[in-house]
């Protein structure tokens, strides 16, 4: 069998990968003077035969679309040029642990005439009903432009490109044209229930909201939306609905976002030259990065980079950090001994495919010094089986450092806590460096999983989030199930555009849930001490399933103070327990008595 870097860009190479039963076709296309990204990431130019392409990516949608808690991790990545016809359309579906990007400069340096989709996981009677897409997590599609075409696909699957995702499905850098796109899959039997969601940098048609519960969509310009369920967040939209007359409907719509970043990404100039964009940080940003050229940028050559695999250790990633290189680190499971430790100034850590960190032996699996203009982006952080203090830490407890122009800045990073396997971390996320901005972060204690893998004191996480850092900015702040408070923020001038919380399925009983005599703990809880920050468009959401008897004070709590603004806040009973009250005591009850209709407070104070 020739080795990798010995097939011509035509070349198909078919490796009998068995993953559950099912076999995997994977395609390694490389000229020459492409890098060796390892067996997990497949690149494609339009020289090759469509039939290959497309036996490749049904392939990796066969053995990844059902595969939620399974450890295969997989990157589609295309090269400039045009993929797919009118007459041949190429379409797919996208599975867990999948990111489909393009690698061109600019989004229209790809174009993939077809459809690249992801549609409700049906649960019950042989697949045919109970179909949702509350679970259809980990996966990721970029840097493109996707012209619609659904050419032999009959009835209701040609209406609409769907991409009916939940938590930690970002969408950046997208153009979508040549029909709707739909974040609802409608054509399954029901419910379908979506949980989503992230949309970032992206030029989109009208999209179709549907059932998704909440979304954020940022600096991104849309032909219309359709409609909002609980929470629908715009920041820098052009083509935003107006939010007048919230919450009829749910809208929450800021003219501008406050800070951004976006996610650096992999390209190839055309010299054929592979490099990593890293973009601009920009201030009351508005629409897409590229709709006036190129993203402004730092362009990086990929010889900057130490290409990480997943048998690579601890020590020989330091090593490379340590030297000046950033990571690149490929698709698969790395083994996570004692902490990575990012020093240098502007360094970048990148991952492909989800790749995937998971903590041994109680480790800090991530350490950022304080320091300003480090990207930490596309990858997953998991907990192991003895408990870690802090699964990330973004600056030393003492920490005075960063830079409102220049910030440290986390782009797609999610940590999970339990599910596939036991795990335990008393604090997942801890920000100490000022001027950090959190753009799309699911920190997400498991509520279900394989068997064993969690559970009230099996896999345990006290805190999700903590940030101590002043004039910190989250945009799309997902945290859920977390045994205490799920975010604490302690920092002043903290500001959060959209976020979203369950509160722990499992307590066992009040007992062991109340604190200082307060039942539960809230869901976002800003310091006492604290005199500013600003909250745009909050979630939380309740399901005491295992004891629906038991009460959540608040979902927020924050010190009344004119500094301290929450804007468009809201609870909401699943089917059991109860939140007494929004913000402090003020809100009515999520209760059993109106599951699904949630409890809103507008301004507060």
């Amino acid at each position: 069998m020739p080795s990798h870097r010995s097939l011509t860009a035509r070349a198909l190479l078919v490796l009998a990968l068995a993953l559950g039963g099912v076999t995997v076709a994977q395609v390694s296309a490389s000229a020459a003077e492409d890098p060796d990204l390892g067996p997990n990431v497949l690149v494609f130019d339009d020289s090759m035969p469509q039939a290959d392409i497309q036996a490749a990516v049904d392939a990796v949608a066969a053995a990844q679309v059902d595969d939620e808690m399974g450890s295969a991790r997989k990157a589609l990545l295309f090269k400039p040029g045009t993929y797919g016809s009118a007459e041949h359309p190429l379409q797919f579906r996208v599975g867990y642990y999948t990111e489909v990007a393009g690698l061109g400069r600019d989004p229209g340096d790809v174009v993939i005439h077809g459809k690249i989709e992801v549609y409700n996981r049906c649960l019950a009677d042989g697949g045919t009903s109970n179909c949702i897409a509350l679970n259809n997590f980990w996966r990721s599609m970029s840097n493109l432009h996707l012209d619609v075409n659904a050419a032999g696909q009959d009835g209701c699957r040609s209406s609409a490109n769907f991409w009916a995702v939940s938590q930690a499905s970002p969408m950046r850098r997208v153009e979508v044209t040549g029909a709707n796109l739909s974040l609802m899959d409608y054509c399954t039997a029901g419910p379908q229930y979506a949980s989503g969601g992230f949309i970032a940098d992206s030029r989109l048609p009208f999209v179709i909201n549907g059932s998704q519960q909440q979304w954020l969509t940022r600096d991104s310009s849309v032909g219309g939306w359709s409609n909002a369920v609980w929470n629908q967040v715009f920041a820098g939209v052009e083509g935003a609905p107006d939010d007048a007359d919230f919450p009829v409907p749910p809208y929450t719509t800021l003219e501008t976002t406050p800070v951004s970043r976006e996610k650096p990404y992999l390209y190839v100039d055309d010299d054929g030259a592979w490099k990593v964009l890293v973009p601009d940080a920009r201030t009351d940003s508005r629409g897409t990065t590229w709709s006036g050229g190129s993203t402004p940028g730092r362009s990086v050559p990929l010889s900057d980079f130490y290409v990480a695999e997943p048998t690579d250790t601890v020590k020989t990633l330091n090593k490379q950090l340590s030297m000046g290189r950033n990571l690149l680190m490929t698709p698969g499971v790395y083994s996570v001994d004692k902490p990575i430790k990012v020093k240098r100034p502007d360094s970048v850590v990148l991952g492909l495919g989800l790749a995937t960190l998971t903590a041994q032996n109680g480790s800090v699996a991530v350490r950022v010094h304080d320091t300003e203009g480090v990207s930490l982006a596309g990858f997953m952080v998991d907990a192991g089986p003895t408990n870690s203090p802090v699964l990330m830490q973004v600056g030393p407890p003492d920490a005075v450092g960063g830079s409102a122009g220049n910030p440290t800045t986390l782009s797609d990073v999610f940590f999970r806590i339990g599910g596939p396997h036991v795990g335990k971390a008393t604090t997942t996320l801890e920000v100490n460096s000022d001027h950090v901005l959190l753009d799309h972060i699911w920190a997400w204690r498991a509520d279900h999983g394989n068997d064993g893998a969690f559970g009230w004191t099996t896999s345990t996480g006290r805190n999700g989030v903590v940030v101590n850092g002043d004039d910190v900015t989250a945009t799309g702040l997902f945290v859920e199930h977390y045994q205490q408070y799920n975010v604490i923020w302690n920092g002043e001038r903290g500001r959060t555009v959209m976020f979203q919380n369950e509160l722990p399925y499992d307590p066992p009983d009040q007992a062991s849930y109340q604190h200082d005599g307060t039942l539960g703990w809230a869901a976002y809880k800003v310091a006492d001490d604290v005199a500013e920050h600003e909250l745009w468009g909050g979630g939380s959401y309740v399901f005491f399933n295992v004891d629906p008897t038991i009460h959540a004070a608040r979902g927020f709590e924050v010190p009344v103070t004119d500094g301290v603004r929450l804007h468009h806040v809201m609870t909401v009973n699943l089917a059991a327990g109860t939140i007494d009250h929004v913000v402090n005591d003020t809100g009515a009850p999520a209760t059993t008595d109106d599951i699904g209709v949630p409890s809103y407070v507008v301004e507060f104070p």
